[in-house]
C-alpha cells in the first residue's frame, strides 16, 4: 500500500513546529502521524507539502491514495479510507480527510473536490494547533501501544526496579535500574536501546523512545513523550520532544511541546498555569497576535534548533521560534521570533551564519551531517521569518 500523507491549512496553524516539516512528521504518541498510517495500512508513505520541504520530504509518484497528514488513524477511519474507489473522496462538512485519485497523479484538492463525496460521521483525532499535541498525546501513547505490542512478547527489566501495575513493555536493548514504573493510569513504553538511570520515578502513560536516556532522580509524569535519541532530567509532565533533544537538567517542562536539535539549560523552567487562572493564549502565525487556546494549562511551544540557557523561565504560554537561542535573567516575552539571540533584555538577530556553525556542531555530536538539504530548509525559515524580527 502506497500512500502520500498531504498538507492542509493547518501547515499554517501549527507553526512554528512545521516550519522544517509537513504536518504528518509531527510526533503525537509514540510515533510520528506518518509513522502510524505506516504501520496501520502496513504500507509505504511520501509527503505532499510545501515546495521547499519537498526536496527533503518528496511524494511518492506512483501513490494514488492521499491522506490528510494532520488525521490520526483508528480502526473506524481506516475502514473507510479503505473502501475508497478511485475517484471517491472521504470528508468530514469542509474538511478533506482522504481520496483515492488515479495513478501517477499529484496531490489536489480542487481535483478531489469533484470527486464522489463520501461524509465520515465518526470522531478522529485532528492536530490542528501545536497544543493540540500534548492534549491528545495520552490518547496517542495508548493507541500506538496497543499496535506495537499487539501479540509481542515484552522484555524483562532488572529486578532491582519497582513496578506498580504491569501495563509496560520493553523493547530488546532497553534497561532500567533502581526506578520505579507506575502504569495503573496508563501504558509505560521503553523503546530499543533506551535506558532509564537510577533513582527515576516515572508514571504512565509514558513513552521513551529509542537511544533515548533519563538521568538519575528523574520525575515524569504521565502523558509524557521522548522522542529518539533525547536526554532528559529533572521534572517532565504532559510534553512531547520530538527526538534529538536534550533537557537534561533539573527543571520543570510542563504542557509543552519541544522539536528536534533543542537544548534546555540546567534549572530552566516553564510556567503552565498563570497566576490569574485565566485562559492561556499562544502566538497565531497567521493571525501575527495572539490567539485563545481555551486551556487552562499550557506551557512552552519550542521550534527546532531552539536553545536555552541555564536558569531561563518562560512565561505560560510562550512559543520560541525555529533557532531562538534565549538566554539571561527575567522573563523573556511570549512570543520568540524565530532566529532570535537574546532574552528579557532585548534581543537581536542570530545571523544565519552563526546558526549554521552551532548546528554544524550538534549533527557532529550525533555522527550526522549538517548538509545542504539542511541549510536550504532554514535559509528558507530564515528568510520566511524576516519580518517578525523587528529589534
Amino acid at each position: 500500500m502506497m500512500m502520500n500523507l498531504f498538507d492542509d491549512a493547518t501547515w499554517f496553524s501549527l507553526r512554528p513546529l512545521t516550519f522544517t516539516r509537513p504536518v504528518a512528521d509531527l510526533r503525537v504518541g509514540i510515533l510520528t502521524i506518518s509513522q502510524k498510517w505506516e504501520k496501520h495500512l502496513q504500507g509505504t508513505y511520501g509527503y505532499s507539502t510545501i515546495d521547499y520541504l519537498s526536496f527533503k520530504y518528496p511524494p511518492l509518484p506512483k501513490a494514488a491514495l492521499f491522506i490528510n497528514g494532520s488525521v490520526c488513524p483508528d480502526e473506524r477511519l481506516i475502514e473507510a479510507i479503505m473502501m475508497l474507489q478511485e475517484g471517491e473522496a472521504l470528508v468530514r462538512s469542509e474538511l478533506l480527510l482522504a481520496y483515492r485519485s488515479y495513478p501517477g497523479t499529484s496531490h489536489d484538492e480542487n481535483l478531489a473536490k469533484g470527486f464522489i463525496q463520501k461524509e465520515y460521521t465518526h470522531d478522529f483525532v485532528h492536530i490542528v494547533y501545536p497544543e493540540d499535541i500534548f492534549k491528545n498525546n495520552d490518547g496517542e501513547i495508548k493507541k500506538d501501544f496497543s499496535l506495537l505490542t499487539k501479540g509481542r512478547t515484552s522484555a524483562l527489566l532488572s529486578s532491582t526496579n519497582t513496578l506498580l501495575g504491569d501495563n509496560i513493555f520493553i523493547e530488546d536493548g532497553a534497561s532500567a535500574e533502581c526506578s520505579t514504573f507506575n502504569s495503573l493510569k496508563g501504558p509505560i513504553y521503553l523503546g530499543k536501546n533506551s535506558e532509564v538511570w537510577e533513582g527515576s520515578h516515572i508514571r504512565g502513560s509514558f513513552a521513551l523512545c529509542n537511544n533515548s536516556q533519563v538521568k538519575m532522580g528523574a520525575k515524569i509524569y504521565g502523558q509524557t513523550t521522548i522522542g529518539p535519541f533525547c536526554r532528559v532530567g529533572g521534572e517532565i509532565n504532559n510534553s512531547v520532544i520530538w527526538g534529538y533533544s536534550s533537557k537534561g537538567h533539573e527543571g520543570y517542562l510542563g504542557n509543552s511541546v519541544m522539536g528536534q536539535w533543542c537544548n534546555i539549560g540546567a534549572d530552566s523552567n516553564n510556567s503552565n498555569l498563570k497566576n490569574n487562572y485565566a485562559e492561556v493564549k499562544l502566538w497565531d502565525y497567521e493571525k501575527e497576535c495572539f490567539r485563545k487556546t481555551g486551556l487552562q494549562f499550557c506551557g512552552l511551544i519550542m521550534a527546532d534548533h531552539a536553545k536555552c540557557g541555564i536558569n531561563t523561565m518562560f512565561n505560560t504560554g510562550t512559543v520560541a521560534g525555529v533557532s531562538a537561542n534565549i538566554f539571561g535573567p527575567g522573563f523573556p516575552r511570549n512570543f520568540i521570533p524565530d532566529f532570535a539571540w537574546g532574552g528579557a533584555q532585548g534581543f537581536e538577530t542570530y545571523t544565519i551564519r552563526k546558526m549554521f556553525e552551532t548546528a554544524e556542531k550538534v549533527f557532529e555530536r550525533r555522527n550526522m551531517s549538517f548538509d545542504k538539504q539542511e541549510r536550504d530548509i532554514l535559509q528558507h525559515v530564515f528568510d520566511l521569518t524576516q519580518k517578525h524580527r523587528r529589534f
